[in-house]
């Protein structure tokens, strides 16, 4: 009897010991660099990437290819080409690239629509007017990004929009447990109040047709963060010159500034 009970538990212990090394390994990023393909897209299509020093461009690199090593990305009626997954890994990176040790501890999944969807995540019918969208509910650590909202965030050379960073900087949001637009895990605590502040001097501007900042961040504080982020990271020049404190305060935020250099 006591035999039986040794070699149950040693079987018990064996079973655990093979459990977690499975998760281990389904954790454990691929220590193989991206292709030299991945690291071409990345200099031809994503202008924050070329702007980078030697040094970090390697360090942007190795971001990327943890970000796509560990987070599942799948399409949904469309294939997702080398081109798709570099776009979202550079998405995701350039938001907290300043932030070494960040983790997207609430997201799973990128789904790649085709084109845009409606609120119950279908593809076909009316009221299809979503570009991205980080899900809650059952769709809870996924996002869902449209393939040619995707592309077209670092294509256009003269707008001030990127629906991938849109919604990456929605989940940076939610990671302090509210979707609020007052990313407390970044911004310092004496910033918070002139950061209320300030989003609501922008938002009262935008309603009175008197700011170039997308009608859309006039709809909460977190649709106001999330546009005004679009805004810094593709066009910080002209966001510089026309939002020069709101530039400044998204520069606290971000610990990452850009020099005033437009990036498309």
């Amino acid at each position: 009897m006591i035999v039986q009970f040794i070699i149950f538990l040693l079987a018990i212990g064996f079973f655990v010991y093979l459990t977690l090394s499975v998760r281990k390994k389904k954790k454990k990023p691929s220590e193989e660099p991206l292709t030299i393909n991945y690291k071409e897209l990345l200099q031809e299509h994503v202008a924050f990437y070329k702007a980078l020093s030697d040094d970090e461009k390697v360090a942007f690199e190795k971001r990327v290819q943890h970000f796509l090593a560990t987070t599942t990305i799948t399409g949904a009626g469309t294939n997702v080409e080398d081109l798709d997954r570099v776009l979202i890994g550079a998405s995701a990176v350039i938001p907290i690239f300043a932030f070494p040790d960040w983790e997207y501890v609430n997201l799973s999944e990128v789904l790649l629509y085709p084109e845009t969807f409606n609120e119950s995540f279908e593809q076909q019918g009316g009221g299809r007017n979503i570009l991205g969208m980080v899900g809650t509910g059952v769709m809870n650590n996924t996002m869902i990004l449209s393939k040619h909202a995707l592309r077209e965030g670092f294509s256009n050379k003269t707008d001030k929009s990127n629906t991938a960073i849109h919604e990456f900087v929605h989940l940076i949001d939610k990671t302090d447990g509210a979707t609020d637009g007052v990313p407390e895990i970044l911004l310092q605590h004496q910033y918070v109040v002139p950061w209320l502040k300030l989003m609501h001097e922008n938002i009262k501007e935008i309603r009175a047709d008197k700011s170039d900042i997308n009608p859309y961040a006039s709809t909460n504080q977190q649709e106001f963060f999330a546009v005004a982020a679009e805004y810094f990271f593709e066009r910080p020049q002209l966001m510089k010159t026309k939002h020069p404190e709101l530039y400044a305060m998204l520069e606290k935020i971000f610990r990452k500034p850009l020099d005033g250099k437009d990036l498309k």
